[in-house]
C-alpha cells in the first residue's frame, strides 16, 4: 500500500470509529497499517483523534526508524512494530481500551474459544500476557506482545487493552468488535459450565475462514 491521503484519512476514520464503538476514549488507543514489506503508519501520541489530520501520522520503518513526520509516535510503538515484523500476513493492528477485554486482562488465561466467529477472526482463543508492563518501557512491552500473540489475530495486555489485527483495516476493526463482545460474553458465563469449542473445530473453523469462506 502506498502512503496516500486516503491511507492516511482510513486510519483517522478508524480512530473516530473506535470513540463512537466504545472502544476507546481520550488518545487511550492507537491504529498501524503496513504500507509495505519495510514500512509502516502510525498515529502520533496523544493527539485527540477528533483534531488529527492526516500530516499528523507519521510513517516508520519496521527497524525503529521514523522516516517521516514532525510528531511523536505512539509510546506503544515497539508492538505495532514488532507485530508487523513478525507476522507478514497481518497489514492493519488497532489497539484498543474497551471495558470488557480491559476486564479480562486482570484474569488469568484470557477469553477461552466460545464462538464459531473467534475461531474464524482470531483463531481460537484470545490470550493474555503473562504481566504488566508501563506503556513506557516500550520494548519490553513490544517483546511480551509479540511473544503472546504467535499465531493469533488478537490478544489483551495485562491490565491494559486488547490488541486487533487484520489482513486489512476494516477486518482488523471487525476483531475489535469481535474481541469486545467475546470478553463480554467470557464474563457473563465464566462462573458456570461453559463449553469451548473444541480444538479441532478451531483449526478448521480458521482455515474455513481464510481459504474458504465467500468460496463455497
Amino acid at each position: 500500500m502506498n502512503d496516500s491521503v486516503q491511507a492516511r484519512t482510513a486510519v483517522i476514520d478508524a480512530c473516530l470509529w473506535m470513540v463512537r464503538e466504545g472502544l476507546t476514549f481520550g488518545t487511550w488507543g492507537n491504529i498501524s497499517l503496513r504500507l509495505d514489506d519495510d514500512r509502516m503508519l502510525i498515529t502520533p501520541s496523544k493527539v485527540p483523534y477528533e483534531e488529527m489530520k492526516p500530516e499528523d501520522l507519521i510513517v516508520m520503518g519496521l527497524n525503529g526508524d521514523i522516516l517521516s513526520g514532525s510528531r511523536l509516535p505512539t509510546s506503544e510503538r515497539e508492538l505495532h512494530r514488532g507485530i508487523l515484523a513478525s507476522r507478514p500476513d497481518i497489514r492493519a493492528i488497532i489497539h484498543t481500551h474497551s471495558a470488557c477485554a480491559m476486564g479480562v486482562s486482570t484474569l488469568d488465561g484470557g477469553i477461552p474459544p466460545l464462538s464459531e466467529e473467534m475461531c474464524q477472526l482470531i483463531g481460537g482463543a484470545v490470550p493474555v500476557t503473562s504481566r504488566f508492563v508501563p506503556s513506557e518501557q516500550h520494548k519490553e512491552l513490544g517483546d511480551e506482545v509479540v511473544r503472546t500473540l504467535g499465531d493469533k489475530n488478537a490478544l489483551l495486555i495485562r491490565n491494559h487493552g486488547a490488541i486487533c489485527c487484520g489482513r486489512s483495516l476494516d477486518e482488523a476493526k471487525v476483531c475489535c468488535q469481535v474481541v469486545e463482545k467475546s470478553a463480554r460474553i467470557y464474563l457473563a458465563v465464566k462462573g458456570s459450565g461453559y463449553h469451548p469449542v473444541e480444538e479441532p473445530w478451531v483449526t478448521a473453523g480458521r482455515n474455513y475462514y481464510l481459504y474458504a469462506y465467500g468460496k463455497t
